[in-house]
């Protein structure tokens, strides 16, 4: 006890001693200096971060050793920045420093204080971890750029979601492809998922948005990053992309995503041996580490693209040679990569209903479970998760095939099917939460099928959607991306537009709305406004986000009354869906269509009757709906011209992309209200007769027509089409325009009484 007494005296005593050392050092340095202990790699990026942010503010700045942090102050007028991170550090370094002690020690949990001393202002940053320190600094570098260092105070931060992901469907090769590989954006990107510059910065890029999970998507990856003893000639050498085109009539379910003609004509983008690439993984999975990201891989089954016909393999659900293939390459995976957080699995797309003991869930089990058990025997202590989509499956079949299976195991599912923009509270995981409880969590895999184009921004709704999450109770964290496309780099500028951004970085308020909000709701748009004050000098940063904004409900508005589950279904960009679906949505389909479960949103069919029959008809209308994306649209046309001028002065390229994103999702606006308005006025003719509706559903399908040739040439300003889209086929935005002039044919022609009424209520 006396020896716990003694503890902060000795603390406080070396401070002392130190701190006259450095006041003197400082004095004649004049510079910010960052006390760190950056053998920390955590730390060490955060201060590379922090460091530079400050320079750039017009800060000179000077990184100290760990020695120097029982010294956390400054000589007169510069500024002493210290990072403590772990319980007894930080409470350690805020008794030094007479500050309130951090308020959480939860994971990634942080404190900032403020202090000022005789000598000069220290901050110091109190981190429940590596994490949180992490955090913490980059809170630091962000208020230096934002030039309200100065502004900072005490604040206690931990995260509303632990766990904050981004989903990437990966294409490794033309030989073991992702769900997402018979699209453009696939196969621009294979030579970019080998590229250690692309992962740098994208990782950057998550962590400064507070992202810490990847989940690594591909139908079978394992010939690309593993050597798998018994089956070493499965490894694959090199990185393959094919030159054959690609079409729209691939298989939904991933079947045929390696076709002969793709084999037989190919290219090779990168030359490695297998060995090469699992370090590559490797110095990936450090890089997310240091960053504080979790990695994951994630495969759909049972698929073996790149391993077929070699060692007996053959793809086949009860061959016990694929079998123990299987098992070892998920024993290989765990055990050759040390930062590998876990394995997501699936239930299909591939795998059959087998009886029971040769079912999916059976053959699960035997793969993935006794590989991961069979790495753990080998590796023992390791922590390694796995998580069990529910698709294509139920919850009550996977705990009865996996009961007694000694690890724990999250599951993961779909929780806007494939539309993140719709509304903020979907229904669909209602009946999953009562089996649902502390040990027993899933992921939400949140897809944006929505918006591959455009630069997307609305606050509010992602507050609202973040915080209508099931709680950590229920909710492991999220994992959010498309299907349809790879976030990779962005494969729809046009080739003279020069090197395309990073996805993430041309995205960039998107990210930044959907990850800080996640760790933290309650942050006030105040923090957008200066982040686009950053980024945009001499633009005015509230009315950009207000027109942002409008422009940006375009989508939500729209999928939520026209709705198309899965992302083959409809992607709103285009009125569209795969060919083998429906195509293009005609106003034939938009009187027929229905709307999103629980958006709260009235049909045009139940609409009309309720007119008819005099009732209320429970929702939002359809002319409420279109109401709506007009007054959004003309928001946002009506201050365009003011921000087109500002961007013509100041000649920010990036500000002009931004305005005509913008200025094509107000297009698309209107286009929506349009049809919408005409669809309604239709089936109004449909169901009375009377000609005046079907004159208002004509002029309605005219102003969409112009909407839509608005929008075209808005759009290809900066994009090139066609364009093609795994789940939704070719795209051409302009070629569509007769699709569109269609419509108002359908009109003419229209025939009263086509469409199938439920009869008058009979009078009381």
């Amino acid at each position: 006890m006396r020896t716990k007494q003694r503890h902060p005296l000795r603390f406080r005593s070396a401070l002392a001693a130190a701190v006259a050392a450095v006041t003197a050092a400082g004095r004649a340095w004049g510079a910010a200096e960052i006390l760190a202990d950056e053998s920390v790699p955590r730390l060490r990026w955060a201060s590379a971060e922090l460091r530079a942010a400050l320079v750039t503010a017009g800060q000179p700045v000077i990184a100290r050793p760990p020695a120097f942090l029982s010294a956390p102050v400054n000589a007169t007028g510069a500024l002493r920045i210290v990072v403590a991170t772990g319980t007894g550090e930080t409470a350690r370094t805020a008794a030094a420093l007479a500050v309130a002690p951090a308020k959480s020690a939860a994971p990634q949990a942080y404190s900032i204080r403020r202090t000022a001393t005789p000598m000069g202002t220290v901050l110091a940053v109190l981190g429940a971890d590596s994490a949180g320190a992490m955090y913490g600094m980059l809170d630091l570098a962000e208020a230096a750029g934002h030039g309200r260092l100065d502004m900072v105070g005490d604040s206690d931060h931990a995260p509303f979601i632990e766990r904050r992901g981004i989903k990437f469907n990966v294409p490794l090769d033309v030989r073991t492809p992702s769900y997402s590989d018979c699209g453009d954006a696939a196969q621009a990107n294979i030579p970019e998922v080998w590229n250690p510059d692309f992962w740098r910065a994208f990782l950057d890029a998550m962590a400064r948005h507070r992202f810490n999970v990847l989940t690594l998507w591909n139908l079978h990856p394992f010939p690309s990053i593993v050597k798998v003893p018994g089956f070493l000639d499965v490894a694959l050498d090199d990185v393959l992309r094919t030159r054959a085109p690609l079409d729209d009539t691939f298989d939904f379910t991933g079947t045929d995503m390696v076709r002969p003609g793709m084999l037989a004509n190919v290219e090779v983008v990168r030359r490695m041996t297998i060995d090469e690439k699992i370090r590559f993984w490797q110095f990936v999975m450090d890089m997310a580490d240091a960053r504080g990201i979790e990695v994951y891989w994630f495969t759909w089954n049972l698929f073996t693209w790149g391993a077929t016909g070699k060692h007996g393999i053959t793809g086949e659900q009860d061959d016990p040679v694929t079998l123990a293939y299987m098992r070892a390459s998920v024993r290989e995976t765990v055990t050759t990569y040390p930062k590998l957080a876990g394995i997501g699995f699936t239930a299909g797309e591939n795998l059959k209903p087998f009886a029971a003991g040769r079912s999916k869930e059976a053959w699960l089990r035997r793969t993935y479970g006794e590989g991961v058990l069979d790495a753990l025997r080998q590796q023992p202590g390791r922590n390694v998760r796995l998580i069990h989509r529910v698709h294509m499956t139920g919850l009550d079949e996977i705990l009865n095939s996996w009961s007694g299976f000694p690890l724990p195991m999250d599951f993961s599912f779909k929780y806007s099917v494939a539309h993140m923009h719709s509304i903020a509270n979907p229904p669909f995981i209602a009946p999953l939460l009562p089996q649902l409880g502390p040990a027993r969590r899933t992921w939400l895999t949140v897809r944006n099928d929505d918006i591959y184009s455009f630069r997307w921004a609305d606050p509010d709704y992602a507050r609202d959607y973040l915080r209508a999450m099931p709680g950590p109770d229920k909710c492991a964290g999220f994992a959010m991306g498309p299907d349809g496309t790879v976030w990779g780099r962005d494969a729809l500028l046009h080739p003279e537009a020069g090197t395309p951004p990073l996805i993430i970085v041309k995205h960039w308020m998107s990210f930044m709305l959907w990850g800080r909000l996640a760790y933290d709701p309650a942050l006030p748009d105040d923090l957008f406004l200066d982040e686009i004050r950053r980024r945009f000098p001499g633009v005015p940063a509230g009315e950009l986000l207000r027109v942002w904004t409008a422009a940006s409900r375009v989508f939500p508005a729209i999928t939520s009354f026209f709705w198309g589950d899965i992302d083959l279904r409809w992607f709103p960009e285009a009125c569209l869906s795969h060919p083998r679906h429906k195509g293009f949505y005609t106003v034939r389909h938009f009187m027929e269509g229905a709307t999103m479960p629980g958006a709260g949103c009235v049909d045009i069919r139940s609409w009309c009757v309720a007119v008819r029959d005099g009732r209320d008809p429970g929702g939002r209308t359809p002319p409420e709906v279109a109401a709506g994306l007009r007054a959004n649209a003309e928001a946002v046309l009506d201050a365009l011209p003011g921000l087109h001028g500002v961007a013509r002065a100041s000649q920010d390229a990036e500000f002009a992309r931004t305005l005509l994103d913008i200025l094509a999702m107000a297009r698309l606006g209107q286009y929506y209200a349009e049809k919408v308005d005409g669809a309604a006025a239709l089936a109004a003719f449909d169901l009375t007769g009377e000609p005046g509706a079907r004159e208002l559903a004509i002029h309605h399908l005219e102003s969409a027509r112009t909407a839509w040739a608005a929008y075209a040439a808005a759009t290809t300003q900066q994009y090139r089409h066609p364009v093609l889209y795994n789940r939704v086929g070719v795209v051409d935005i302009p070629a569509l325009t007769a699709k569109v002039e269609a419509d108002v044919r359908i009109a003419l022609n229209w025939r009263a009484g086509t469409l199938a009424w439920p009869a008058r209520p009979a009078s009381p």
